[in-house]
């Protein structure tokens, strides 16, 4: 069941990327993932309510709060230090790296959770990784030059936090209710994405939002939700190792969605980099 709620996870991920694109087109990209935040965050907890999972609040322990609060700090330090890598690098350099975060997942999955990786699902994440490579690398623009070796720093670090939200996520949900867990953790990331707003003055830009961005920002937030939802809830009975990689094909649901609403088509070698991806993930799961 936990694969059925992994897809889950990717589909509404890749919706989520279509929403966004259309709702940031006019609006800061920090501010709109504190509105959508806020709308992950509201519906997290409506979940909670309807699923009647309020009850177990009170049965939470310290070391699942923990985790859980650990697990919302490492997503909100994975968007920081993504977003400041990609003010001071290329794109084609910073997105490669922060993607690497599902390799790194599975090794700390293996060194932390006991979760076995053998030959085969090695060659799985070689796989994941050189079409991940081939899918975002682009060529470098043109007089765009590079301010030192920053971007590098903040890239891995994106990476390093990226993953440590898997596995702290998946250690601070175990005995817990999925919806409670990420509704908890949620807080956290929303209090972290308004600190950054209102650390960077651009609270004021709210006010200049248009009706349509508006209804988009909205979507995507409660697609965020719903992919957030079916990620912990797979984390939760099944191994990171593979959940990760899964929640990851939502490029595939991107990529088609990009296709039909924004007639973007793929090359060749993003074509290759696509099938290399899908296939690695096909490996993990059915190995």
């Amino acid at each position: 069941m936990w694969v059925v709620f992994a897809l889950g996870s990717a589909l509404f991920a890749g919706v989520t990327s279509i929403l966004a694109k259309v709702g940031i087109r006019h609006t800061d990209s920090n501010v709109a993932t504190a509105l959508r935040t806020t709308v992950v965050l509201v519906f997290s907890w409506l979940m909670v309510f309807l699923t009647g999972a309020q009850a177990g609040l009170g049965e939470i322990g310290g070391r699942t709060t923990l985790f859980l609060v650990l697990s919302g700090l490492a997503t909100g330090a994975s968007w920081i230090c993504y977003f400041r890598a990609l003010q001071l690098g290329d794109i084609n350099k910073v997105v490669p790296i922060d993607k690497s975060s599902v390799i790194l997942t599975v090794v700390l999955a293996f060194l932390l959770l006991g979760e076995p990786v053998s030959l085969a699902k090695a060659a799985a994440l070689v796989l994941i990784g050189a079409g991940t490579l081939m899918m975002i690398e682009k060529k470098e623009s043109a007089g765009k030059k590079q301010e030192g070796r920053g971007w590098l720093f903040f890239a891995v670090l994106s990476a390093v936090f990226a993953s440590l939200t898997s596995i702290l996520g998946k250690i601070g949900i175990e005995g817990v209710d999925s919806n409670l867990g990420t509704a908890i953790r949620t807080g956290v990331v929303l209090v972290l994405a308004w600190a950054i707003v209102l650390g960077q003055g651009k609270q004021g830009e709210i006010r200049g939002i248009d009706r349509r961005s508006w209804v988009f920002i909205l979507l995507s937030g409660v697609a965020t939700g719903l992919s957030w939802l079916c990620y912990y809830r797979a984390l939760q009975t099944g191994p990171a190792s593979v959940v990760v990689p899964l929640d990851k094909l939502s490029i595939v649901v991107t990529v088609a969605f990009a296709r039909v609403f924004f007639s973007e088509r793929l090359s060749r070698r993003s074509g290759a980099g696509l099938a290399l991806i899908v296939a690695g993930t096909l490996m993990m799961t059915l190995l």
